[in-house]
C-alpha cells in the first residue's frame, strides 16, 4: 500500500530523472520493454493464483491467457517497429516552399495508468508498454478491488524497475484519487463511465490530457438473414466471458420478431452446453465482489418486478440453487419483455445477464442505439447486406464487429477505444505510441526577409498588397460559388 504523501515523491523523481536524462534512445526504451515483460511472465503463476482468490473464482487458463500471455505478442509488436515510429520525419514539399520542415517525435514525460478490476494485469501492462515505447516514464495505479493481483505485480515490477522508470501503487479511494490529481503529462484510465468523469474532472485542475476507455451497453443485431444457432452460440458465449465482466460483452439483443422464441431456445441451450452443472463448473469466473454480485441480482429482480420474463441458462437443478451468495454466481440470463423504466435498460451489466428485444425493420434498432449513450462495440450477425451497411453507417460505437466478439480489437495497430460516453482517445499497437508522444515541429525558414517581413509594418500598410489579398479572396469565393453551382 501506498501513503499519500508517497505519491507526490514518486512523481517528483520520475518527472526529475525524466527531465535529466532526456528523451531515451531505442536501446533503453527496448530494454525496458523487455523488463516488463520479465517482470510479467515471471509471475505469471503467482498472478493467475492470486487473480483466483480476487474474483473468489476464476480459471487459471483464463487468466494465463488474457492477462499474462497477452503482453507476449503486445509488447515484441511494439519492440519490432520502434525505431520506425520514432523516426522524424521529413514535411513534404516544405523544403521547395522555403521552409524545410521536420516532425519530431518525442515523450510526453511522465504518464500515468489508471487500471480497472476485470482485467487488471493486461489493462495496465498493455498502455504502460506503448507509453514506455514512446519514452515515458510511467506510474501504474493497479485496482484496489484485486489487491492480491495488485501486490504480486507491484513485487515484480520493483524487482526489474527503479522506481524512476516505472513504480506500480497499491491503495485505496483515497490513494486513486490522489493519484488522479498528480500533474501528469499524461493521464489514461480504464473503467466505468461514471468514475472516468471523477478522472477528468481531477486531471483538469493540471490540464493534463486524458485517454478514457471506459464502457457502455453492448448491443447486437441479428440480422435477417443470418444462421440463428450460430449467432446464439457466438453471443451466449461473448456474454459469460469472464463472467460477462467485460466492458465489450454484448448487453442487448434485437432479433427479427418472428425469430425471438428460436433465438431464446437456441441461447439457453448454448449456455447449457458452455456451463453444465454451472453452479460448480470450474470454468465459470465468479462475480468480483458482495458489490457487484448485488447490483447484478438488483437489475434483474427490478426487470421481473417490472413485468419482464426471466429465463435462465442452466439446469433445473441449478436453477432453484441460483443465485449462490457464497459463490457469488449468477444464472446466465436472458431478460424479454424489458422497458425503458426498468434499470438494467439503462445500466451497465458487468454479469451474465443479456436482454432480448424483438424487431421488424433495422431502423428500430439504429433508433434505440442512437437514442442512447454510444457504445464501446457494437455486434452483428449476418452477412455484409444493405441492413448492415446501414446500421453501420448511420450508428456511433467505439468499434464493430460482424460474427464474433470484439475481433476489432484483436490486430496490433488498429485503434481500440470508444466514443462519446465510451471514451476518447485511443491505444494498441502505433495508437498507443502516438497517444504517448508529441510530434513537435520543427521548422527553418529560407524565404528572403522571412515571415516577419511579410507582416510587418511595409506590408500591412501598402495599398498594392490589400488590393491583391482582396482579389485572391473574391477570386477563391468566386471558385466556391461556382462549386457550388451558384
Amino acid at each position: 500500500m501506498t501513503a499519500i504523501e508517497d505519491l507526490h515523491a514518486l512523481f517528483d523523481a520520475q518527472r526529475t530523472a525524466y527531465l535529466q536524462e532526456g528523451p531515451p534512445p531505442a536501446d533503453v526504451r527496448r530494454n525496458r520493454l523487455d523488463r516488463l515483460l520479465t517482470a510479467v511472465l515471471g509471475a505469471a503463476d503467482e498472478l493467475a493464483e492470486a487473480l483466483d482468490a480476487d474474483f473468489g473464482q476464476r480459471p487459471a487458463t483464463f487468466s494465463l491467457f488474457v492477462d499474462v500471455a497477452s503482453a507476449i505478442g503486445n509488447i515484441n509488436h511494439l519492440r519490432e517497429h520502434l525505431e520506425e515510429w520514432m523516426a522524424p520525419t521529413d514535411v513534404p514539399g516544405s523544403e521547395a516552399a522555403g521552409l524545410p520542415t521536420t516532425i519530431d517525435v518525442t515523450p510526453l514525460g511522465v504518464v500515468g495508468v489508471v487500471g480497472p478490476w476485470n482485467f487488471p494485469v493486461s489493462l495496465v501492462v498493455q498502455p504502460a508498454a506503448e507509453a514506455i515505447a514512446a519514452g515515458n516514464r510511467v506510474m501504474i495505479k493497479f485496482s484496489d478491488v484485486d489487491t492480491l493481483a495488485g501486490a504480486v505485480l507491484a513485487r515484480a515490477v520493483a524487482a526489474e524497475f527503479d522506481p524512476t522508470e516505472l513504480v506500480v501503487v497499491n491503495g485505496g479511494l483515497d490513494i486513486a484519487t490522489a493519484f488522479s490529481s498528480l500533474p501528469f503529462n499524461h493521464l489514461f484510465f480504464t473503467g466505468s463511465p461514471a468514475v472516468g468523469k471523477i478522472v477528468q474532472r481531477a486531471a483538469a485542475d493540471n490540464l493534463t490530457p486524458v485517454t478514457l476507455e471506459l464502457g457502455g451497453k453492448n448491443p447486437v443485431v441479428i440480422g435477417h438473414d443470418a444462421d440463428l444457432g450460430f449467432a446464439a452460440e457466438r453471443v451466449a458465449g461473448s456474454r459469460m466471458v469472464n463472467g460477462g465482466q467485460v466492458c465489450l460483452c454484448p448487453d442487448y439483443v434485437f432479433v427479427p420478431r418472428a425469430k425471438v422464441d428460436d433465438f431464446v431456445a437456441h441461447t439457453k441451450a448454448a449456455f447449457l452446453d458452455l456451463f453444465p452443472d454451472y453452479l460448480t463448473n470450474p470454468a465459470t469466473t465468479s462475480i468480483v465482489n458482495d458489490k457487484n454480485f448485488e447490483r447484478v441480482n438488483g437489475l434483474v429482480r427490478d426487470a421481473v418486478a417490472k413485468g419482464a420474463t426471466a429465463v435462465l441458462g442452466v439446469s433445473d437443478a441449478d436453477a432453484a440453487r441460483l443465485p449462490d451468495p457464497a459463490g457469488r454466481r449468477i444464472a446466465p440470463t436472458l431478460l424479454l419483455g424489458v422497458t425503458e423504466d426498468m434499470t438494467v435498460a439503462q445500466d451497465e451489466v458487468f454479469g451474465p445477464v443479456l436482454t432480448v428485444y424483438p424487431y421488424d425493420e433495422v431502423t428500430e434498432p439504429i433508433d434505440y442505439v442512437n437514442a442512447h449513450p454510444s457504445p464501446l462495440a457494437a455486434y452483428w450477425y449476418g452477412d455484409d447486406t444493405e441492413d448492415f451497411r446501414t446500421f453501420r453507417r448511420r450508428t456511433a460505437s467505439g468499434g464493430v464487429t460482424r460474427n464474433d466478439f470484439a475481433v476489432h480489437l484483436s490486430l496490433p495497430d488498429v485503434p481500440f477505444g470508444g466514443v462519446g460516453q465510451s471514451g476518447m482517445g485511443s491505444y494498441h499497437g502505433r495508437a498507443g505510441f502516438d497517444t504517448f508522444s508529441h510530434r513537435r515541429a520543427v521548422a527553418a525558414s529560407n524565404i528572403p526577409g522571412g515571415s516577419v517581413a511579410m507582416l510587418g509594418p511595409a506590408t500591412v500598410a501598402n495599398p498594392a498588397v490589400a488590393e491583391g489579398v482582396r482579389a485572391k479572396i473574391a477570386e477563391a469565393r468566386q471558385e466556391a460559388l461556382r462549386r457550388l453551382g451558384r
